[in-house]
């Protein structure tokens, strides 16, 4: 199973550089527009079964362009949504670096919960979680491996990613997850395996039109020693 972890395209709260939180009503912005429509082309061709999304404005009006090309209704699934951020909510990112928690949620996320909000640790509890029941899901209703998307926020993105790369979340400010960026992450029985991270480019890389491995292959989950031999 296979997910394309979508950051939503340039918001009007990023570049007021004011954090958007789960402030209602906050739109793509014209770049964010283009980067929407141009998600249906990055993707062109790859065999996506599910759409997935927070259910913010912004990761909506991205997945829009991409359900009406797929013909694809998205799941909405409150546990992508935007870290609640308290208090933090709507200020500008200029004067919350003047607070004491900003260095704790650059040096140690983990211990970071956020004044009348959620902590980044129960952030990335929710959204693994999500994640990989989507992935259960998915692998029930079509009896094999499915390529989906899931369209949701920086943070929650970056916190999966961590997971994925069995890093510490203390280390996940070490991950970027730019707007329309694309992380995306196969999910085997023993291990997840992190294909791509904070891609921008054009489409995505042909390993995501590879046929699933054939049944009786216990190799298909391993690691290649030495690296991939494509």
């Amino acid at each position: 199973m296979t997910v394309i972890l979508l950051r939503h395209g340039r918001s009007t709260s990023n570049t007021a550089h004011t954090l958007a939180g789960r402030t209602e009503g906050v739109e793509l912005d014209d770049k964010g527009r283009a980067q929407a429509e141009g998600v249906v082309g990055r993707v062109e061709g790859l065999p996506i079964k599910a759409l997935v999304r927070s259910p913010l404005l912004r990761c909506r009006m991205t997945l829009e362009p991409l359900a009406a090309a797929l013909g694809l209704d998205p799941v909405i699934d409150d546990r992508l949504a935007e870290v609640d951020y308290g208090q933090w909510t709507g200020r500008a990112l200029k004067e919350l670096l003047a607070e004491p928690l900003w260095s704790v949620v650059q040096q140690q996320p983990s211990a970071a919960v956020f004044p009348d909000g959620e902590g980044l640790a129960q952030v990335q509890a929710r959204a693994v979680a999500a994640v990989r029941e989507h992935d259960r899901r998915l692998a029930e209703e079509h009896g094999t491996d499915v390529l989906w998307v899931a369209c949701t926020h920086g943070d929650v993105i970056k916190s999966v990613v961590a997971d994925a790369l069995g890093t510490h979340l203390d280390s996940f400010q070490r991950i970027t997850a730019d707007p329309a960026s694309m992380s995306v992450i196969r999910y085997t029985p023993l291990r997840p395996f992190v294909i791509h991270v904070n891609h921008t480019g054009g489409q995505l890389a042909s390993v995501l039109t590879a046929p699933p491995p054939s049944d009786g292959d216990k190799s298909a989950d391993d690691a290649v020693v030495g690296g991939s031999t494509d």
